[in-house]
């Protein structure tokens, strides 16, 4: 059982880069929309003067506490319990638009590393995988009342995982004799039909990664966002974004493009669909974490930092 006093050190992906790129005005009004425990937030702050302003958005409990605590320190920084999909009510609650909006998806250390919270297939838990423990339906009752074909679907459209339906049939097998209640039970359930074929990469991966982001309702939150930028970042305004997964980005890579002026050509040249007016610029190109970071920080390795900044 995990100690609720233990602490769980999370460290900011690609910091210096985020910082760099993200960073405009010193007096602006900007959005961490995934607070987690306040690394990248507190950097921030320490570049923002008087006038600057920043809210952290999470959903998740202890980070709503390390928010609250790092408020009671700094006036400048205020904390918002919610799904990042809520600009409209953050710039209504600020009254300006958003000169920054930072988003690192995908689940963090402490969270990763508590067994508690159920995400981690190294270490036994409760398979729980929400990132509010104390709303909506748990990863364990979700595949105690799925049908084979709906948990089949979830694997391979959010995990990726090629052999799904064989990972789901042996879940609905297996839950009629008893409960999959455990993270570990779990894991070595979908080890012992995939076996250890992968080099260096546990065979629960994919399906665990599939299992979070559907319980989360993480995609959907994600196409959200991206859309309610648009309208709550001001001119000249960056959107920043860190993701860990092929899915992830390619959203995020699809809509800079359409709202850039950049369509596909299809042959002679011609676009493929009707362009949509420039609404936003790429700021440089994709970014990885740097040969260092990865030294001390392996889970950096798949993260993809991509910005752009609101134009008209």
């Amino acid at each position: 059982m995990t100690d609720k006093g233990t602490q769980y050190e999370h460290q900011p992906v690609m910091l210096d880069e985020v910082l760099d790129m993200w960073f405009s005005r010193s007096d602006g009004f900007y959005v961490d929309g995934t607070f987690g425990r306040g690394g990248h937030s507190r950097a921030l702050l320490a570049k923002l003067d008087a006038d600057g302003r920043l809210t952290g958005i999470d959903r998740d409990p202890l980070a709503i506490a390390e928010g609250e605590a790092l408020a009671d320190e700094d006036r400048r920084f205020h904390i918002k319990a919610s799904r990042f999909d809520c600009l409209q009510d953050v710039v209504a609650e600020q009254g300006r638009p958003i000169d920054g909006l930072l988003l690192d998806l995908g689940v963090s250390s402490p969270q990763l590393d508590d067994a508690a919270r159920g995400f981690s297939f190294l270490r036994d838990g409760p398979l729980d995988m929400r990132m509010d423990p104390t709303s909506g339906e748990s990863a364990a009752d979700w595949l105690a009342r799925a049908e084979e074909k709906e948990i089949a679907d979830v694997l391979y459209r959010y995990g990726e995982e090629r052999k799904s339906r064989w990972i789901a049939k042996r879940i609905c097998e297996t839950r009629k004799e008893q409960p999959i209640t455990r993270t570990l039970q779990l894991a070595d359930l979908i080890e012992s039909v995939l076996g250890r074929s992968e080099p260096g990469k546990h065979p629960a991966t994919r399906s665990f990664q599939a299992l979070r982001i559907h319980i989360n309702g993480e995609l959907d939150a994600l196409n959200k966002v991206l859309e309610q930028s648009l309208e709550t970042l001001a001119i000249g305004g960056r959107l920043a974004i860190i993701s860990f997964h092929s899915l992830e980005d390619r959203i995020v890579k699809l809509f800079i493009r359409d709202h850039s002026g950049r369509a596909p050509k299809g042959r002679g040249g011609l676009p493929l669909g009707d362009e949509m007016p420039q609404r936003l610029e790429p700021v440089g190109k994709a970014i990885r974490a740097s040969k260092a970071e990865l030294k001390v920080n392996v889970r950096s390795r798949s993260a993809v930092l991509r910005v752009a900044e609101k134009v008209a």
